[in-house]
């Protein structure tokens, strides 16, 4: 079993399902701390953050990763324990080993090539890890970007481990995000008698116009760098119950996924224009799940073209698709950010599996992207 393989079993072995880091970090750290590392823990209520350093001098190439899970589901599900990693068919099963688990073991595995090969290499080399990406993702790595911006540390680089490769190892890499801006619309009608429907009024009957109009609606055309704008609804919920009842309430959650041709605020209100069109009595409650982002495209984004290129034999193809990822968080501080990480086709899901030479080859494409870069 090579060493990648193993590591990547031992954080598997760690049910850290979100928030809860399980001891993850802590292995992280010791295989840092022998490295020269200076190892900072930043908890910050129930998340475990970490930041380790070696060097203290510019520019700070940073990995940034999640120790955090999803939930398995109904473990009857699955072939073999998602807690157990198990090799089958050339592939690492378990929950995490994609997303990102395996990232993270190839982060180490390559950091410590590297700087056996270079100990006294340029600039600093950080890891930035998290046990909240997969949950609201407040006090995680955004918590601990907002604490190196007081204290002036600033990130040239980073590269996030997501899982964002489509059908082969680095044929994608993420240089940015659409935004997400999530929805809750609440309408209010009359609860009554489904005998008597001059007496009630019925919210689902009033909405659904509404809703016809914003599935219709075009928000922007997307630009050089994005897709257009889109609106899903993901739920919708009404009634008691019973068969020969008019709902009184209906509520609805819907989701944006936007590009940087449009914003928070000109999403909200042309909302609003939408659905005051029909007269209806509402409100609504929104929550920013995280701006839209590109990443400056440089140094970095040349370093992992070059990387794959030469481990790979193939090009890849700059993306911003997908969903989001802390890498929003860290682009805000001016950083170029980069997201390369394993094949996605399995992660969130039950058999969550990656591929043993993939992983293996990682570690490769990750320290040539350190070797080009300090």
């Amino acid at each position: 079993m090579s060493d990648v393989v193993e590591l990547a079993g031992e954080l598997i072995r760690r049910r850290s399902i979100t928030p809860d880091d399980d001891g993850c970090q802590q292995l992280i750290a010791d295989r840092l701390d022998a490295l020269g590392f200076i190892i900072e823990d930043m908890p910050f209520g129930e998340v475990s953050n970490l930041w380790a350093r070696r060097g203290n001098v510019d520019p700070i190439f940073c990995f940034a990763g999640h120790t955090d899970v999803v939930p398995t589901g109904p473990l009857e599900n699955w072939q073999s324990d998602p807690f157990e990693p198990v090799i089958r068919d050339d592939h690492l099963y378990g929950r995490g080993s994609a997303d990102m688990k395996g990232s993270i073991a190839a982060m180490l595995l390559a950091t410590e090539g590297f700087v056996r090969a270079k100990p006294g290499h340029a600039g600093s080399l950080a890891f930035l890890i998290t046990s909240d990406e997969e949950g609201d993702a407040v006090d995680g790595t955004k918590r601990v970007v907002d604490t190196l911006k007081q204290r002036g540390t600033q990130i040239q680089y980073c590269l996030v481990g997501e899982p964002g490769s489509a059908s082969q190892l680095g044929d994608t890499v993420r240089v940015g995000r659409r935004g997400s801006l999530h929805g809750h619309l609440r309408v209010l009608g009359v609860q009554g008698h489904v005998a008597y429907p001059d007496r009630a009024d019925n919210p689902i009957h009033s909405v659904a116009p509404a809703i016809t109009d914003l599935c219709a609606e075009t928000w922007d055309e997307g630009n050089d760098h994005f897709p257009p704008t889109t609106l899903q609804i993901s739920n919708l919920q009404a009634g008691t119950g019973a068969d020969n009842v008019i709902p009184g309430v209906l509520d609805a959650q819907f989701n944006f996924r936007f590009s940087t041709s449009v914003t928070v605020a000109e999403l909200k209100e042309r909302v609003h224009a939408v659905i005051d069109r029909h007269d209806l009595d509402y409100n609504i409650e929104w929550r920013v799940g995280g701006e839209p982002f590109l990443s400056t495209q440089g140094k970095l984004v040349d370093a992992v073209r070059s990387s794959i290129q030469e481990l790979c034999g193939h090009d890849t193809v700059l993306s911003t698709g997908g969903g989001t990822s802390d890498g929003r968080f860290i682009a805000t501080t001016g950083a170029e950010v980069v997201e390369l990480g394993p094949i996605n086709a399995s992660i969130h899901k039950v058999d969550e599996h990656v591929s043993v030479a993939d992983l293996e080859k990682l570690v490769s494409i990750y320290q040539g992207i350190l070797e080009r870069i300090l």
